[in-house]
């Protein structure tokens, strides 16, 4: 019969993730040895939270859900930011925890907090694995893991329990249920398209619910049908080409967007969770039609009518039977498209974060994958880097964490092999992910590191000068890239034009090496940007 850590083991395999990554407890040595025995890779990371985000990351990509574990007490208490990550961006994850047994426990102090009330606000389900139940405990996780919303689990995996003889079922239900879901027909639609009927200039807004159904090329089909303009939230970068003639730019709460919104007679949002946007009021009084997997609990939208069944059903269905539009779309699109680019080019007196998005758009390939870090240049790639697939642009933007990128491009590395990964990161932003280099070197697991180094914390700069507050307590500076990356092992550079900065990544791509690209850049333009583009 197979022990506890074998039946978990056998369902990660299963299930599509041939790894586990973190950093272990002695808990945890069998189950990654019942791992390796299955062929899987065990990825040691030097943080628990940068091997929480790759996980969360490869659930992202995949749809399949990551694993990733940590020690008792000091561990599991720094994997709660990956875990976050997961919960508030909506990834896919089993996050397990090593903890004493129950004897132990109940006497001991050292190391011992409550890991089950640490991670329940934060996770979709939390339990203590048994040996007699585990094998539905882990049919359950996996069902509520990537269930839509997707979102974390958590084991709290017990010394006691790992090499217990598993118990078994009488009749063993699916690892992975067998769900269907029957398509709507005319009738069910009947509001929507009498919505969209009277609709002449309607705008959509696409959110993560069509990543969900893999309802990309269904959207875009819908999109072209009615001809609308496109607004994707960051994380929704790719669901349209972005050099389609309908894809407008990103929504990111400002007044920018208002005016093309506003010239709107119908909002139509997809796949739309609150999380993807800015924590304001709705600003818009044009009315509202909302397509979706999940009804809205939150009542932040007001949809009137909300359409809640299988989104790429319902998609394919309208891409088919809406009435077909005018041709506003591409020129409200375009004309947004040159509103941004006019706000973002501001002068510079040397190398400008859009220029250095624009050049790093110009040399990548096409189906380049990129991760974005959160800070004062995430606004800039988020609007100047073009993806052209869905997951191809992944960032942290429901949590906002710093010290993303690195480790969400090593789990882009693991789910596309073959395919260049480029992760933009300020200096803040890298220092804080910098351990995982030596990850990358030793997993063999290149990717290309552009960091934006303004030598401070930029994006609390940007409000403090707003507000009228002189610069404290923001700054930055002294590191020489081209030391750090050479002493995990990578290649490093510094570069302060264009020319340096192109013949630098060209490098990067033929050398097929991780390459830390360290871009000394005028943050000076960020103030009127933000000002232009978002309120603060």
């Amino acid at each position: 019969m197979a022990t506890t850590v074998e039946v978990l083991a056998e369902a990660f395999n299963e299930v599509g993730t041939p790894f586990i990554v973190g950093h272990p407890g002695g808990e945890s040595v069998e189950l990654m040895e019942a791992a390796r025995q299955r062929q899987m890779r065990f990825l040691l990371m030097k943080q628990e939270v940068a091997g929480g985000m790759l996980a969360s990351t490869w659930g992202e990509i995949t749809g399949h859900p990551g694993i990733c574990l940590s020690t008792r007490g000091p561990g599991a208490a720094n994997m709660v930011n990956g875990v976050a990550h997961a919960f508030l961006d909506r990834a896919p994850l089993i996050a397990i925890t090593d903890c004493y047994s129950r004897p132990t426990y109940e006497i001991g102090l050292r190391q011992r907090i409550n890991q089950l009330a640490i991670y329940a606000p934060i996770v979709k389900w939390s339990t203590t694995i048994d040996a007699r139940t585990v094998r539905q405990q882990v049919r359950r996780a996996i069902r509520t893991t990537t269930t839509v919303p997707p979102g974390p689990v958590h084991f709290e995996l017990p010394q006691s329990e790992t090499t217990r003889e598993a118990g078994d079922y009488t009749v063993e239900p699916p690892l992975v249920p067998n769900v269907l879901h029957p398509g709507p027909d005319r009738a069910d639609l009947k509001p929507a398209l009498d919505v969209l009927a009277l609709a002449k200039r309607p705008v959509l807004l696409a959110g993560l619910g069509i990543f969900w159904a893999g309802a990309s090329a269904d959207f875009v089909k819908f999109a072209e049908r009615i001809g609308a303009p496109v607004l994707t939230t960051s994380k929704c970068k790719g669901v349209i080409p972005e050099d389609h003639p309908l894809r407008a730019g990103c929504v990111i709460g400002g007044l920018i967007e208002r005016n093309l919104v506003n010239e709107s007679d119908l909002i139509i949002t997809v796949g739309l969770d609150a999380v993807e946007l800015q924590p304001k009021p709705w600003p818009y009084a044009v009315p509202v039609l909302a397509l979706s997997s999940t009804p809205s609990l939150d009542a932040f939208v007001p949809a009137n009518p909300e359409i809640v069944g299988d989104l790429k059903l319902l998609l394919a269905r309208l891409g088919e039977w809406a009435p077909e539009g005018t041709y506003w779309g591409e020129r409200a699109a375009k004309n947004f498209r040159k509103q941004v680019d006019d706000a973002l080019n501001v002068p510079s007196t040397g190398l400008s974060p859009q220029r250095t998005m624009e050049v790093a758009r110009a040399v990548l390939p096409r189906n380049t994958v990129a991760t974005c870090d959160a800070g004062a240049s995430r606004l800039l790639v988020v609007q100047k880097w073009q993806s052209y697939g869905p997951r191809e642009f992944l960032t942290s933007n429901g949590l906002g964490s710093m010290g993303y990128a690195v480790p969400g491009a090593l789990a882009a590395r693991l789910a596309y092999p073959d395919r260049p990964i480029v992760a933009f990161s300020g200096d803040g932003g890298l220092l804080m992910a910098a351990a995982e280099l030596q990850t990358a070197q030793r997993e063999n697991l290149p990717i290309i590191i552009l960091v934006f180094d303004d030598q401070e914390i930029g994006l609390i700069r940007v409000k403090q000068e707003i507000k009228g507050i002189p610069p404290h307590g923001i700054k930055l500076g002294g590191v020489d890239w081209e030391k750090l990356g050479q002493t995990f092992g990578a290649d490093g550079i510094v570069v302060s034009t264009e020319q340096e900065l192109s013949n630098a990544l060209s490098a990067a791509l033929k050398n097929g090496r991780t390459a830390v690209i360290g871009a000394r850049i005028d943050p000076s333009g960020y103030v009127a940007q933000f000002n232009a583009l978002r309120e603060l």
